[in-house]
């Protein structure tokens, strides 16, 4: 009975031993190697750092020289994304309404340097992918405008979120659809651009579903928690109450989109994923994996 007690106890040990084995040097061990390489959390600060410091400064520009119908849409977009309501949705737009005096006094001029300060999001962003497909550095010459043209799509994608939301009189259900369909479409050309075009369409896929949907879903979940925080905040603290909800929601938003593109790498890079994403052949009969 002992002996066979024994038996059994080496048994189940030399098994915990395989499978803790195969956890250190199993897919998980080497994602979870990769996620803490890339410095997700510190990456994803950076990004949000960066769109409240320069993003934001765009957007009350954009609002300064757009006209009224813009600035409604602007606020309706971020209420749809946000949720907000109430209080802090008028002083919203009581904010963009102020702006028209910024016209009057910056100009144009003032619009341009906004316009290319705000390519300091468009670095970081673009860093972030190129450290999670550990590429070099593009040259100034052939990035700076990548910078330029992704900041004017993000731009008209953030003006279109109202009536995408809504499907455009569709409903919610099918706004959800196109809502996720939008955002995957929108990371997998903004990897693509950003990149440089090193890294095919077929490879960049996977990180743009999960970046796309994972934003969506968050947002969603968001329309149901930040408006209460930012009431909340806008009570205790003021006009700047909402200003720190806001900049913990874009922490938020970024560490889910970036967990997503180096999620979306390491799938790209897998065996099984390869073989379900046959090689392209070139004109020259010549398979290549892009």
């Amino acid at each position: 009975m002992t002996g066979k007690s024994g038996h059994g106890g080496k048994v189940h040990g030399q098994t915990a031993a395989r499978v803790a084995a195969s956890l250190r040097s199993g897919a998980m061990a080497r994602l979870l190697a990769r996620m803490a390489t890339l410095n997700i959390v510190e990456g994803s600060v950076r990004l949000a750092a960066q769109a409240f410091l320069t993003a934001l400064p765009l957007l009350m520009t954009v609002a300064a020289f757009a006209p009224g119908w813009m600035q409604d849409l602007l606020a309706d977009s971020l209420r749809a994304v946000l949720g907000i309501r109430g209080d802090t949705l008028e002083e919203l737009r009581r904010v963009f309404s102020a702006t028209g005096t910024t016209r009057n006094t910056a100009g144009a001029v003032s619009a341009v340097v906004t316009l290319v300060s705000a390519t300091a999001f468009s670095r970081a962003l673009q860093a972030v992918c190129l450290r999670c497909w550990r590429l070099p550095r593009i040259p100034l010459r052939a990035a700076a405008w990548r910078w330029l043209l992704w900041l004017l799509v993000w731009l008209a994608y953030l003006l279109l979120q109202a009536p995408l939301r809504n499907g455009f009189g569709l409903g919610g259900v099918t706004g959800t659809v196109l809502s996720v369909l939008s955002a995957t479409l929108l990371w997998w050309w903004s990897q693509h651009l950003l990149l440089g075009g090193r890294i095919g369409w077929r490879n960049l896929l996977p990180g743009a579903v999960l970046a796309g949907a994972g934003t969506v879903m968050l947002s969603l979940a968001a329309r149901l928690l930040v408006p209460t925080a930012m009431e909340r905040s806008l009570e205790e603290f003021g006009p700047l109450g909402p200003v720190f909800t806001f900049l913990s929601w874009l922490i938020a938003v970024f560490l889910v989109a970036v967990s997503g593109l180096a999620l979306g790498e390491y799938i790209a890079s897998t065996t099984w994923y390869r073989a379900a994403a046959p090689p392209r052949v070139t004109r020259g009969g010549r398979a290549v994996n892009r």
